[in-house]
């Protein structure tokens, strides 16, 4: 004999109104469901703040932000606690210059991207353990060596973990970022002949953090693929020619401001005047570099334009933009010599 399951009500403690499980406010009384789980939240965020435990505080922070209905007036509070906490350096770390109030957002943009690439090969040549991360997780293996063998029947053993490569760095570009803003996230997951993806437990509060964390994985990956060019200078192995200048196209085809993709996601934050702007600089950049891909973008950059955008410009993600399409354009046009295998 079989039964139903009971389903488990939730009743308000305020009004003793029934609700659905999904709701986040009581429809009667206008009570936060979660009254009690926010003021703990909230209680052992300021503790973590108060202790200079700044990743915990952020996971609290983000944990509060999940409960609350999107017009609750706590929410815009605690973005701002977000982000405050977001842009604050830990305390043995320097900040990066601020190049962009400097030399204004395209050129400042430029000198930022490539002070955190130089960072990031420095990273990558002394410090990889962070790179470890993903490797110690049994899915993100299997899922690397099942996209390297589609790559290898392709261009073989070297050129395939290359490829691989440089998608893995690309990946965790994206879980520093989330990290640094308290954002749970899985371990990369390759799609053999796709690419890769990761799942985030939590999103981005705002449009400039989700810029930050999207345009984070082609920096990362200009990064790598720098670190592979000095490689090729360094040996005249040609393999490593090719897989910087792989590694420069794929980061470079992924700031088409479209979607998911992480130039989309770096577009949203800006101003319809800025959006213009990166156009324009896209365009210069096709015309100095000869890069087809730059058409492309170009393109799909122009018809964003015409698309919603928040009033408040944001400077620092419309010069971090262009400066990854001027240098991954750059080398992206690295001539590969023919030997290569």
């Amino acid at each position: 004999m079989s039964s139903t399951p009971t389903l488990q009500r939730l009743a308000c403690a305020g009004c003793g109104t029934e609700l659905a499980i999904t709701l986040l406010r009581c429809p009667s009384c206008r009570r936060l469901v979660h009254a009690d789980a926010l003021a703990r939240l909230a209680a052992e965020a300021e503790a973590h703040e108060a202790a200079g435990r700044r990743d915990e505080a952020l996971v609290a922070w983000r944990q509060a932000l999940e409960l609350l209905p999107a017009d609750a007036a706590q929410v815009e509070t605690i973005r701002r606690r977000i982000g405050a906490l977001a842009e604050t350096d830990k305390p043995a770390s320097k900040p990066a210059p601020d190049f962009t109030k400097r030399f204004g957002p395209v050129l400042g943009g430029l000198l930022l991207v490539l002070w955190k690439a130089k960072v990031l090969v420095f990273f990558l040549l002394t410090k990889a353990k962070f790179l470890l991360f993903g490797l110690t997780k049994v899915g993100t293996v299997l899922s690397m060596l099942a996209a390297a063998g589609v790559y290898w029947t392709l261009w073989g053993w070297k050129f395939a973990f290359g490829v691989v490569g440089s998608i893995y760095v690309h990946e965790i570009g994206h879980v520093a970022a989330l990290r640094r803003y308290g954002i749970r996230a899985s371990a990369p997951m390759f799609l053999p002949g796709i690419g890769a993806m990761i799942r985030l437990r939590q999103h981005p509060a705002t449009v400039g953090e989700d810029a930050r964390v999207g345009l984070a994985g082609p920096i990362w990956g200009l990064g790598a693929a720098i670190t592979a060019y000095a490689l090729y200078l360094a040996t005249n192995a040609p393999i490593w020619a090719a897989i910087a200048h792989f590694g420069a196209w794929v980061n470079l085809f992924n700031l088409l401001p479209l979607w998911q993709l992480d130039g989309g996601r770096g577009f949203r934050a800006l101003t319809r005047r800025e959006r213009w702007i990166a156009t324009g600089a896209l365009v210069a950049i096709w015309l100095a570099t000869a890069e087809p891909l730059l058409v492309l973008l170009a393109v799909v950059a122009a018809v964003s334009a015409f698309a919603a955008s928040p009033d408040e410009p944001d400077g620092a993600a419309l010069g971090m933009y262009v400066g990854l399409a001027l240098a991954l354009a750059g080398l992206s046009r690295i001539q590969v010599p023919v030997t290569a295998p």
